[in-house]
């Protein structure tokens, strides 16, 4: 329960985005202590992005948006690695993540595939 609590700030951001994604058509689903939004506004949305911008999931505390029910399932284990950082790090996920994808990208690193939160997601999942 301290873990949810302490990653809750961190959920914020996820279950704000999930309220338009479902008026817009998302299934939801309540998984393990996480929910799991997919489809809708943002399967539409994600397509149009930039290809340096398109996702298939993308996790936010203990929220986790997807583009679609395939793109879940595909992403699930990566995307819980996730999940567990944040209750690790709470809210610091945000700017340790940011920090060490800027850090890569000035030392001439790839920002997300060089992330060691990323590494580490792939590693378990």
């Amino acid at each position: 329960m301290l873990r949810r609590v302490w990653a809750l700030p961190a959920s914020l951001p996820g279950l704000l985005l999930a309220l338009p994604m479902c008026a817009g058509g998302a299934s939801v689903r309540l998984s393990e202590g996480t929910l799991e939004v997919c489809g809708g506004t943002l399967g539409r949305l994600a397509g149009r992005l930039p290809p340096a911008c398109r996702f298939d999931a993308i996790t936010l505390g203990h929220v986790i948006l997807a583009r679609d029910a395939r793109a879940l399932d595909a992403c699930r284990a990566h995307e819980r690695v996730h999940v567990r950082q944040y209750e690790r790090w709470g809210l610091l996920f945000y700017p340790l993540y940011l920090g060490a994808s800027l850090w890569l990208w000035l030392r001439g690193g790839r920002p997300y595939l060089d992330n060691p939160f990323e590494r580490e997601a792939r590693a378990l999942s």
